[in-house]
C-alpha cells in the first residue's frame, strides 16, 4: 500500500512525487498513457523531433534551475529577441543588454519606435527586471494590456510588438491576461534564456522520472475515480493510499474532484513542416503582426537535433484547437513571412493541444492552496500559473500541504 498515490505523470505530479519521496513516503504515480510527460511530449518521426505543442524551457524559472540538470539536457538557446512581420516589413526587438546592436532596428527601422516608446520601455524592463518578485506581484492586477498603456507603451508599438508576441504566450490575442502574469513572465525572459532540450521537451519530465524509485511510474494505469481507500483504476480494481494527489488537467481534475472550481482553458494547434532548406538562417522566432498566425520558427535552427542532415524543421503555431486553418491556409501565409515558397514543403504533423493553458485573466491568483478534502490534494499549472514554472511550483506545493497535514496528525494534542 502506497502512503500517497498521485494521478499523472506530467511535471506537477513528477515534482510532487519527488518530493515526498525525498521525505521517506511510499510514492505510486498512475499515468494513462504510455509515457510520462503529459503536455511535454516529444514524437520522433522520420529523424524529425515533434514535440507536441510548440514549448520552450526558460532557464530563469527558480523550479527548472533546483529541479534539474540543465548540462545533461544539452539545452540549445534562441535568439534573445523575436521578429515581427509586418505590413513594412520586420521589425526586430531584442533585449540591448544582450544584443545592444539590435537596438538600431527599433530607432532606425521601417517600423522605428518613438522615443517616448524607448524610454517606457527601458522603464518597463528594467523594473522588471530588478525588482524583486514579490514587487511585481503587490500591484493592482489589471489586463496586460491596460497595464502596458499606464507603463507609456503607445498603442502602436503595443499593436505592432507586444499583441503579436504575448498572443503566442498567454494563447489570446486581447491582451486580458492577467498584469501580474505578464511581469513574471517579462521579467523571466529578461533574466533567463528560452531553449530546448536537444532530445526534445519529453527530456525534461523523462528527467524529473529518472530520479524517482524503479517502480514508481506505472504507465497505462488511467483512474476511474477517486474512493473512500483510495482510487479505482479504469479495469475495475482498487489501489489503496492514505492520499491521493491529483495531477491532472483541469477537465480531467474536475472529473475526479466532483465540485472542484477549474479554470477556462487556452487551446492552441501546432503544425510542423518540413522544408528542403532553411527559410530562416538564425534560432528566431518570428511574429505576425496580422496575427494570422501565433508564431513560426525553424526548430533546426534552434537544435540540429530536431531534424535529419539537408532537411529543415519549420513549427507553426495557431489560436484554438478546432476551426482552425487547413494545412495549405497556414502554408501559404509561410510563404509570406518567410518570403519564399513553400509549396513543396512536406507538412509532418498537426497538434491540437484543447488544455494547452489556464485563461488567467485579472484577479488571478499566482498560488492556491492545493488542498481540496482530507487526503486529497489537486496540482498543475491551473492551479498556479500557465507555465512549467507553474506546473512545478504547484506540484511542490502539493507535496509541502501534504507533509504538514501528516505531521499535524500524527503530533499529539496540545493539553
Amino acid at each position: 500500500m502506497a502512503d500517497v498515490l498521485v494521478v499523472g505523470a506530467g511535471a506537477a505530479g513528477l515534482a510532487c512525487a519527488g518530493d515526498l519521496v525525498a521525505a521517506g513516503l511510499r510514492v505510486g504515480v498512475l499515468e494513462a498513457g504510455d509515457a510520462v510527460g503529459g503536455r511535454m511530449r516529444t514524437d520522433v518521426r522520420d529523424g524529425f523531433r515533434l514535440d507536441r505543442g510548440f514549448q520552450v524551457v526558460n532557464t530563469s524559472y527558480p523550479q527548472v534551475r533546483a529541479r534539474l540538470r540543465l548540462r545533461e539536457l544539452r539545452l540549445r538557446p534562441f535568439t534573445p529577441g523575436v521578429l515581427v512581420h509586418g505590413p513594412r516589413g520586420r521589425l526586430r526587438v531584442a533585449d540591448p543588454t544582450r544584443r545592444p546592436r539590435d537596438i538600431a532596428g527599433l530607432v532606425s527601422g521601417r517600423q522605428r519606435a518613438g522615443l517616448r516608446d524607448l524610454v517606457a520601455l527601458g522603464v518597463l524592463g528594467g523594473r522588471d527586471l530588478l525588482a524583486p518578485p514579490r514587487l511585481l506581484t503587490r500591484g493592482p492586477d489589471r489586463t496586460t494590456r491596460t497595464e502596458l498603456a499606464a507603463a507609456g507603451i503607445s498603442e502602436e508599438l503595443v499593436e505592432t510588438f507586444f499583441r503579436p508576441f504575448l498572443s503566442g504566450v498567454f494563447l489570446e490575442d486581447e491582451l486580458e491576461t492577467s498584469s501580474r502574469f505578464f511581469h513574471l513572465i517579462w521579467r523571466s525572459m529578461l533574466r533567463g534564456t528560452l531553449c530546448l532540450p536537444a532530445a526534445g521537451v519529453a527530456a525534461v519530465p523523462e528527467q524529473l522520472a529518472a530520479g524517482l524509485p524503479p517502480g514508481t511510474v506505472r504507465l497505462g494505469t488511467p483512474v476511474e475515480r477517486l474512493t473512500d481507500e483510495g482510487v479505482l483504476l479504469a479495469d475495475g480494481r482498487e489501489e489503496p493510499a492514505g492520499a491521493v494527489v491529483v495531477a491532472t488537467g483541469p477537465a480531467a481534475a474536475g472529473r475526479l474532484l466532483p465540485g472542484l472550481a477549474v479554470p477556462a482553458v487556452r487551446a492552441v494547434t501546432t503544425y510542423y513542416h518540413a522544408a528542403p532548406a532553411s527559410p530562416l538562417a538564425e534560432p528566431t522566432l518570428l511574429t505576425d503582426s496580422a496575427r494570422r498566425v501565433l508564431n513560426t520558427v525553424v526548430l533546426s535552427e534552434v537544435s540540429r537535433t530536431y531534424a535529419p542532415a539537408g532537411r529543415a524543421l519549420v513549427a507553426t503555431s495557431v489560436l484554438g484547437a478546432s476551426d482552425v486553418p487547413g494545412e495549405r491556409a497556414v502554408r501559404n501565409v509561410l510563404a509570406e513571412l518567410y518570403a519564399t515558397d513553400t509549396s513543396g514543403w512536406e507538412p509532418l504533423a498537426q497538434y491540437r493541444v484543447p488544455e494547452a493553458l489556464p485563461a488567467m485573466p485579472p484577479p488571478w491568483p499566482l498560488s492556491r492552496t492545493t488542498r481540496f478534502a482530507p487526503g486529497r490534494y489537486v496540482c498543475g499549472d491551473h492551479r498556479a500559473t500557465g507555465s512549467l514554472q507553474g506546473a512545478l511550483a504547484s506540484g511542490a506545493r502539493a507535496a509541502r500541504e501534504l507533509l504538514t497535514d501528516l505531521a499535524d496528525m500524527a503530533a499529539p494534542p496540545v493539553r
